[in-house]
């Protein structure tokens, strides 16, 4: 009773005492100039446009221009004509989430798209955009997470709290790579927000990569690329907004982002629409800007909960040097590189060990384990080196003592990288498998 009672009070506390509303000016494209309310309303402020069908179409504020508000809509322009109402918003967009939230479906406007009727709402309010916990305040990293594919674990180990990127062109296997982290990572809750996806892709991931027990422990938020790229730039906000419910009650929870890139794209339509420039590939200022804002509100919070982000990057023509990918690299604590030569010749996942990196190795690590990655690693890095040789028939073997055991090893080596995407590994067996190999003198 008491909870319900509250519940009542938080919405009749919701309820504005007057509502301030303008009229539209002019509609260029997918913006809509918006006049007389100008004075009450900033950027970021939340609007409603009444169309000359009786519909209300949510928008949002994202600059001024001639003395009259810049909005776009988060759906249609359809029926919106001069002279049309426009109700402005109070309250900042917010969302009231609760642990009836788990193994739900949601949109990039908080609303269930499951059919399982609506969701409840809980008592506090997480604003979309919101600052990341203090630095000074935040824990450190946890311990190491199991993610269950044997190349990460081992090469690449992550720990609670940590962000890693995925990098990779369009065909290389980076949404299986997350579908394995999403069903195999060791985490309390795993939040998923597929930004920009295909629309057929969706209930094939949720059906089939996450399935019953994976989605009873998770929350999908859903933005498909045919929507407006207000919806598909608030899915990634409103992700780590649900994220940071459950790391405030403690809980480790994975988020899993696909991708930052089309988050990037949403935002690049955004900044043309409002006028500002065009600087790197066409990425405006404020790309840059928001990057850092949403990706370091993934990280350890200020008590026992933690936020793990897994954060895909789709490099633009195979090159992992464009805007995006540089900019993300350099925000977050680590990148998986997923690379096109090693997939086209079978091996899944298409992880490059040597341009991939863990920023929390080998603090994490045993001496042992370092030393047993440190040497798979070296002799990966030599039969790199040399692999153009080799397969032309020009090395001949006793040239170099190192290359022969390089050679020796590769085979196995490709093989322990080597994993299907229903099978899990977790931490000691990859690491007692790689002693193994590393102990028996190769093939």
């Amino acid at each position: 009773m008491a909870t319900s009672l509250r519940n009542v009070i938080g919405e009749l506390e919701k309820i504005p005492d007057y509502t301030l509303y303008g009229r539209v000016s002019a509609v260029l494209g997918m913006l809509i100039e918006i006049g007389g309310a100008q004075r009450g309303i900033s950027v970021g402020d939340r609007c409603h446009v009444l169309t000359r069908q009786g519909k209300r179409v949510p928008c949002e504020v994202v600059g001024f221009k001639n003395d009259r508000a810049l909005a776009m809509p988060f759906g249609s322009v359809d029926g919106i004509g001069i002279g049309c109402r426009v109700d402005v918003a109070e309250a900042a967009p917010a969302i009231y989430p609760s642990d009836a939230w788990l193994g739900r479906v949601i949109n990039g406007m908080g609303e269930p798209v499951d059919g399982k009727g609506p969701l409840p709402e809980g008592p506090i309010a997480y604003p979309l955009r919101t600052s990341p916990p203090p630095a000074h305040r935040r824990r450190r990293i946890g311990g190491k997470l199991d993610l269950g594919v044997r190349a990460i674990n081992t090469f690449l180990t992550t720990c609670k709290g940590q962000r890693m990127g995925i990098f990779s062109g369009s065909g290389v296997g980076k949404s299986v790579l997350l579908s394995m982290m999403a069903r195999f990572t060791a985490s309390d809750i795993t939040v998923i927000g597929l930004v920009g996806e295909r629309g057929r892709e969706v209930q094939e991931f949720i059906s089939d990569d996450l399935g019953e027990d994976g989605l009873a422990r998770s929350v999908v938020v859903v933005a498909t690329g045919d929507e407006p790229p207000l919806q598909r730039r608030q899915a990634a906000y409103l992700t780590l907004a649900v994220a940071e419910y459950f790391r405030d009650r403690d809980k480790a929870v994975l988020c899993l982002m696909d991708s930052v890139t089309r988050f990037a794209m949403a935002q690049r339509e955004i900044g043309l629409s409002a006028g500002e420039p065009p600087a790197a590939k066409g990425y405006t200022p404020t790309v840059f800007a928001e990057l850092p804002k949403l990706l370091e509100r993934a990280g350890p919070g200020q008590t026992e909960g933690t936020i793990t982000g897994l954060f895909t990057v789709l490099v633009e023509g195979d090159d992992h040097n464009e805007p995006i990918a540089d900019a993300v690299r350099g925000i977050l604590d680590g990148h998986i590189v997923l690379e096109r030569s090693i997939a086209d010749r079978g091996r899944y996942p298409a992880v490059n060990i040597l341009r991939s990196v863990s920023r929390m190795m080998p603090n994490c690590n045993t001496d042992d384990q370092n030393q047993l990655v440190t040497r798979a690693r070296r002799l990966m890095a030599t039969y790199e080196d040399m692999a153009e040789m080799i397969r032309l028939g020009a090395y001949r073997r006793g040239s170099d003592a190192l290359v022969d055991e390089a050679i020796s090893y590769n085979t196995a080596l490709e093989d322990f990288l080597r994993q299907d995407r229903n099978e899990r590994s977790d931490l000691d067996t990859g690491y007692g498998q790689l002693g193994e190999i590393l102990s028996r003198g190769g093939q």
